[in-house]
């Protein structure tokens, strides 16, 4: 589903050349479930970005599926983005001032659903990751976790195949992080694709294989340690 051929990202930093990613060939299978670990500064969220369609690479290309992205235009591109990707980001990044349905629409908004449908499908989203008691609730009246929840429902507000998810976990204690990665694990079942960043190994382990990034690099050319895929029934909401 995803492929990078020879993708090299150079930056400048105080007039210097600065490489984030090295040359690096990686192929990631439809259904796969892929943990991208390594240390500050090794190029996790770069990677991250360029399957996203966020960050152009200097050299190289980047597809998703038959699509070399950094060769639509900007518009195309977007329009990839909406119908196939989803995100999940350590800061949530919902809007203040809305509430949980609210949030999760914003997206069907921007896809032009009917307002009808669009609060219908939000609230079965927020009902699906735990949350049917607090539609009306704005993240500031949310715990952590349930604001991470409504973040995870919005990304499946465009029903994507690919999901990336950078530290989604980052921000939450042991208990309720484990049981985002529950969910992200039944979404895999459902046959989505899933790149999640983590600096954390045992989540990592959640995933069916990791990728270790050293100085922009993959470790061992793609000899990957595989980890078994998580078990978690399907129909279990997201604590915390």
């Amino acid at each position: 589903m995803i492929s990078l051929e020879t993708v090299t990202k150079t930056f400048q930093h105080r007039g210097k050349p600065v490489t984030a990613m090295n040359d690096v060939s990686l192929k990631i299978a439809k259904g796969d479930f892929v943990a991208i670990i390594g240390q500050s500064g090794s190029g996790k969220s770069t990677l991250l970005h360029l399957v996203g369609g966020m960050l152009s690479p200097t050299e190289g290309r980047v597809r998703i599926e038959k699509d070399s992205i950094y060769e639509l235009s900007s518009d195309q591109r977007s329009a990839l983005r909406a119908k196939k990707l989803g995100f999940v980001f350590q800061t949530f990044n919902l809007v203040p001032y809305l509430t949980a349905v609210e949030n999760v629409q914003v997206p069907l908004v921007l896809a032009g659903i009917a307002e009808d449908e669009q609060k219908r499908r939000a609230e079965a989203l927020l009902d699906r990751v735990g949350l049917s008691d607090r539609f009306d609730h704005k993240p500031r009246e949310l715990s952590v976790g349930q604001q991470q929840r409504v973040a995870l429902a919005r990304m499946l507000a465009n029903d994507p195949v690919l999901i990336l998810a950078d530290e989604p976990t980052g921000n939450l204690d042991p208990e309720t992080a484990g049981s985002i990665m529950d969910f992200l694990a039944q979404l895999n079942g459902e046959g989505r694709t899933i790149v999640m960043v983590t600096h954390d190994l045992r989540l990592a382990g959640r995933a069916k294989r990791a990728l270790r990034l050293v100085n922009g690099n993959v470790q061992a050319n793609g000899k990957e340690r595989p980890f078994p895929a998580p078990s978690a029934p399907h129909d279990r909401a997201v604590a915390g």
